[in-house]
C-alpha cells in the first residue's frame, strides 16, 4: 500500500453545495435562503431570538436544584456497632462519645453493612431494612427515636 492508494471511506466526503448557479441547479436565485427577511439578507448569530432575551441569559447561572427540606443523616454501619464491645444499648450520645458521629445535633441512620452477632438495643432516627434484619437476627432490637 502506498500513499497514493489511500482514499476516504465511501460516503465520507460530500461535494459542497454550489449556490447561486442558475435555476436548473435547484439552488439558484434565492440560494436556499427563502424570500426576504433577516436570514435572507445577512447572517444571524447562533442563539439569536429576534431581540427577545435569549435562552442562555434567561436560564439561571448556577444549575440544578437544592431541596431546602433535605435532611442529612450521620451514617453508622452494623459493622461499627459490632465493634462497640460490651455495650447493651447504643444511643446517639454514645456514638458521639466513641467518635462514630461528629455532632450530637446530627440525626443518625443505621445501615446494614457488615455482620453483628451480639444482642444490642440500638436507638437511632432511621434504619435500613437490612440493618433491622441483622440486628433482630442477632437478638437485638432497633428503636426509632
Amino acid at each position: 500500500m502506498r500513499l497514493n492508494d489511500l482514499s476516504p471511506a465511501p460516503g465520507a466526503n460530500r461535494e459542497r453545495k454550489r449556490l447561486g448557479r442558475g435555476i436548473g441547479s435547484g439552488h439558484g436565485r434565492t440560494c436556499g435562503r427563502g424570500t426576504k427577511g433577516q436570514k435572507a439578507r445577512g447572517t444571524v448569530r447562533p442563539g439569536f431570538e429576534g431581540g427577545q432575551t435569549p435562552l442562555h441569559l434567561r436560564v439561571p447561572l448556577k444549575r440544578g436544584f437544592k431541596n431546602p427540606f433535605r435532611e442529612e443523616y450521620a451514617i453508622v454501619n452494623v459493622r461499627q456497632l459490632a465493634a462497640l464491645a460490651g455495650v447493651q444499648e447504643v444511643t446517639p450520645e454514645l456514638l458521639v462519645e466513641r467518635g462514630l458521629v461528629k455532632s450530637i445535633s446530627s440525626k443518625v441512620k443505621v445501615l446494614g453493612d457488615g455482620e453483628i452477632n451480639v444482642p444490642v438495643v440500638v436507638k437511632a432516627h432511621k434504619f435500613s431494612k437490612s440493618a433491622v434484619a441483622k440486628l433482630e437476627k442477632a437478638g437485638g432490637t432497633a428503636q426509632v427515636i
